[in-house]
């Protein structure tokens, strides 16, 4: 009997992924259209009041309380277009995990409007835009449907180096312990 490779093993698995369809939540920012993966989707939160950090950069927004710990927050819109998220009642705090320059994921809430439905979508409708822009690595492929585009944002490249080091610079043991 004639066993596959690992490698033919992997790659039929990849092919298999590419085949699914993935969910995704569709948000906004200014009239455009953006979609997240679902799966780095912790949840999705009404806006909540948010204690603002002074001095922060642009796009920081504050922290807030989930389930008993400080998760930080950043408003996409401010970060990316430079104007903040307009407060209405389809704008919410999307809770992903985002990595920290140790490599451990944390919490990171993202204030996004319109962030109230999921779609299914398959990977590979995705197509490059055909345009990189090197302060963005953050926007992926876009799709195309009645609406117009919609672009792939990749949560994991949102947050810059020096914003991410500011956000997580706490060590992830420290998370949660009595600091008295």
């Amino acid at each position: 009997m004639d066993f596959p490779s690992i490698y033919e093993t992997e790659r039929q698995s990849s092919s298999l992924l590419l085949q699914l369809a993935m969910l995704f939540l569709l948000f906004q920012m200014g009239n455009d259209r953006y979609a997240l993966e679902a799966r780095r989707v912790v949840e999705v939160v009404p806006l909540l009041e948010l204690k603002r950090l002074p001095q922060a950069p642009k796009g920081v927004a504050g922290i807030f309380n989930y389930r008993g710990h400080p998760v930080p927050a950043v408003d996409v819109s401010e970060l990316t277009l430079g104007v903040p998220a307009a407060e209405r009642l389809s704008t919410r705090i999307i809770i992903v995990h985002h990595p920290d320059g140790a490599g451990h994921n944390r919490l990171l809430g993202i204030i996004a409007e319109y962030a109230t439905q999921t779609v299914q979508f398959h990977s590979q409708d995705f197509i490059d835009p055909g345009v990189k822009i090197g302060a963005a690595p953050y926007l992926g492929p876009v799709l195309m449907d009645e609406k117009g585009p919609i672009q792939w944002l990749h949560a994991q490249r949102l947050l810059s180096e020096p914003v991410r080091n500011l956000l997580f610079s706490e060590p992830v043991a420290l998370l949660g312990a009595d600091k008295s």
